[in-house]
């Protein structure tokens, strides 16, 4: 495997993606992040109130000449509105890498797989850099790769469990299957789940809630960093 995490045409020296969700406090997510070492960092657009100028936001917080932003459209339900988020995101200068999350079901955050595939296609279509959210399911995956994604995101677990790779067949089975960077997304609880990922061959972890919602939330993204 490539020392780097390559997706389209960008590479990166870490391999661990991080959340900006469920901090305490801007400063706390600030020093997680540094601790983290990860180059890529992911923002819930829809969460974010872009209309209050007069208090700092989240993407204020953010040193987007050190780290790259991924936008993402947690909350969407519908494809039409998570391709509305990414041509939002676009519009704001974030570029063309998207994270897409169409969601199914409100209580385990599973994605709505047929959703999902509607607006891959469109954004793909639209020239978006698409990396899908999705079930642990080969034949979605390998559906994704064949529409264009730029990558594939599984869960390990539901979004939040911090079960780890609950199913690491099927993650063999997608590794085989596709083409493409398989970055574990959801679930992934601790720093040896992110190892028993990249020891299978997986190009990557995302972890927010793991980091975020730890006693030591800095002490964990430097744990992490060193899986």
């Amino acid at each position: 495997m490539s020392d780097v995490l390559k997706i389209g045409d960008k590479s990166y020296s870490s391999r661990l993606i991080v959340g900006t969700g469920k901090y305490r406090d801007f400063e706390e997510m600030r020093r997680a992040l540094d601790a983290s070492g990860a180059e890529i960092v992911t923002v819930a657009l829809r969460r974010i109130d872009l209309s209050d100028t007069s208090k700092p936001s989240l993407l204020d917080s953010i040193d987007t000449d050190r780290y790259t932003l991924l936008p993402n459209t947690a909350g969407c339900y519908t494809a039409e509105d998570a391709v509305r988020t990414c041509r939002l995101a676009r519009e704001l200068g974030m570029g063309d890498l998207v994270k897409l999350e169409v969601i199914g079901d409100p209580k385990t955050l599973f994605p709505d797989n047929e959703a999902l595939l509607a607006a891959a296609r469109t954004l793909v279509r639209e020239n978006f850099l698409v990396l899908p959210y999705t079930t642990d399911d080969p034949v979605l995956c390998k559906k994704l790769a064949e529409i264009g994604c730029a990558a594939v995101m599984p869960l390990g677990a539901p979004i939040g469990s911090g079960l780890g790779l609950c199913n690491p067949y099927n993650i063999r089975i997608i590794l085989e299957t596709v083409d493409l960077p398989v970055i574990v997304d959801a679930g992934v609880g601790t720093a040896s789940d992110a190892a028993i990922a990249m020891e299978m061959g997986c190009a990557g972890v995302l972890m927010n809630t793991g980091i975020a919602c730890a006693k030591d939330p800095v002490r964990m993204a430097s744990a992490m960093r060193k899986a």
